[in-house]
């Protein structure tokens, strides 16, 4: 994206600014904040570029969001489809004149979950005030709770104006558990940030509460302890029959699933449903990284090591398994960013500095790149999520992405979803569930904000232990 005028005053108010405070950007208030844009800045220290992408990452979820509901919206564009798979196989050919469109009306329940996450960094570093963000946090709240939802657990997309679901496949048109844990996953860090006595906090406290003890993680299993499935529909019961299986994004689904205060799942459940599932354990080594789980070679992508990350720390996490996590989320980064390095079909710019395959737009459809489907895309937020596990090679990607390619993919909502430089292509997208997180990681790479407020809420550690896993956060 190119920068005209207006960008070249906001970004000289932005750097005497920052240099005034020596290198720490802060912004303080307590009524609405207008978070204004910035273009590229030069000289600047690591700790100034990291403010500036988490904080323009976060206007995704603050200027962007519904403005009826708060919710945040799926995609900052609009595509054809009658149903989103139509949107997504048209990576692989599939033919799509479809007239109906996802669009400003779509709005994400995951997505959501990281926007609300992205909220407590926000608040947190001064970017918004805090009763301002709470404001916000009331109203997605508010209209969670009259919104649709199945058994207390709600759709993968919902309509931000009228409540109502989405439907994302023909029979895809009812509850979806994996993106409710993400939800869920940003609901509980924020009533644990969000802890005081005023009324605002105690009313906010109460509708999280609520939704929390409604969903019901218990109705997935049909009754039994051999499956987990992933949707049910009161119109089309459990045909939509998608087990919830593993190694994947899915981790934290079994961990807030068990978590649950009054319809947890059985752990018995999970080991039959995820761990003896085809796709749990790897073993293999690649690159000489040894990847513990996953059924892809080479890796799946990236997001498998983020999404759960998000709240869960991997750090010093082992299971009854014998998994180390921290080795699984950092290995499979490495092993992801040494393929780049390799680039076997020889797509311009893979490199060093430029890495990072996952789910995310391409220059066709919607695609999880992966060394397995490597189709010359690089999502950002493969790279700059990763900080946690690879902080010297992620601040390489993204000194990279900001000052070399900036003026193709730096824009007001931060990076965009991905580029190609074989195909001389780069999105004008940006997708909630690739932005969020990029502020939320980040945070957790500089502060372990959103890890020390989820690890240390009592449910999420009874899930924990439940299930087999040990942690420093998880108290015996």
């Amino acid at each position: 994206m190119k920068h005209g005028s207006v960008f070249t005053f906001i970004l000289l108010l932005f750097t005497l600014t920052a240099f005034s405070q020596k290198h720490s950007v802060t912004y303080k208030a307590t009524g609405p904040v207008d978070i204004a844009p910035v273009g590229i800045i030069k000289n600047i220290s690591d700790s100034v570029l990291l403010d500036i992408v988490q904080r323009q990452t976060f206007r995704y979820f603050w200027d962007f969001a519904h403005p009826v509901s708060g919710l945040a919206r799926e995609r900052d564009n609009t595509v054809k489809a009658e149903y989103y798979w139509d949107y997504i196989n048209e990576a692989d050919g599939e033919p799509n004149l479809s007239k109906s469109t996802f669009g400003p009306e779509a709005c994400a329940i995951g997505g959501t979950g990281m926007g609300i996450l992205s909220t407590i960094v926000a608040v947190n570093r001064g970017w918004i005030g805090r009763d301002t963000a709470l404001n916000r946090l009331i109203k997605i709240v508010d209209f969670l709770i009259k919104a649709d939802c199945y058994h207390g657990i709600y759709p993968h997309f919902m309509n931000g104006k009228t409540g109502k679901t989405i439907p994302f496949g023909r029979i895809d048109d009812g509850a979806d558990i994996v993106e409710t844990s993400y939800l869920m996953m940003g609901l509980l860090t924020a009533k644990a940030y969000f802890k005081g006595n005023s009324l605002p906090e105690r009313y906010f406290q109460k509708r999280v509460q609520q939704m929390w003890d409604a969903a019901d993680w218990n109705w997935h299993s049909k009754g039994d302890n051999k499956v987990l499935y992933w949707h049910w529909s009161p119109y089309n019961d459990f045909d939509m029959n998608f087990p919830v299986f593993g190694y994947d994004e899915a981790l934290i689904t079994y961990i807030i699933a068990a978590a649950s205060p009054g319809h947890p799942i059985s752990k018995e459940l999970y080991e039959n449903s995820w761990v003896k599932g085809s796709g749990w354990k790897n073993g293999k080594s690649y690159y000489n990284y040894v990847l513990p789980l996953g059924n892809y070679e080479k890796g799946g992508p990236l997001f498998f090591e983020q999404y759960t990350y998000m709240g869960i720390d991997p750090n010093g996490l082992q299971d009854d398994h014998d998994i180390d996590y921290a080795l699984q989320t950092k290995n499979h980064t490495l092993i992801n960013r040494a393929y780049c390095m390799e680039n076997p079909k020889h797509y311009k710019g893979y490199g060093e500095n430029c890495w990072g395959l996952t789910a995310g737009d391409s220059y066709k459809g919607y695609v999880a790149h992966c060394p397995e489907d490597d189709r010359g895309v690089i999502q950002p937020t493969a790279a700059l999520s990763s900080f946690p596990y690879t902080p010297q090679y992620s601040m390489q990607a993204l000194k990279h992405f900001y000052y070399d390619l900036g003026d193709k993919i730096w824009g007001p909502y931060g990076f965009a979803d991905g580029f190609s430089e074989s195909h001389n292509w780069y999105a004008k997208t940006h997708l909630a569930i690739d932005q969020g997180p990029i502020v939320v990681m980040i945070e957790n790479y500089r502060s372990g904000l959103i890890w020390k407020l989820f690890m240390n809420d009592p449910d999420i550690q009874k899930g924990l232990k439940k299930l087999g896993f040990k942690s420093k956060w998880v108290k015996e």
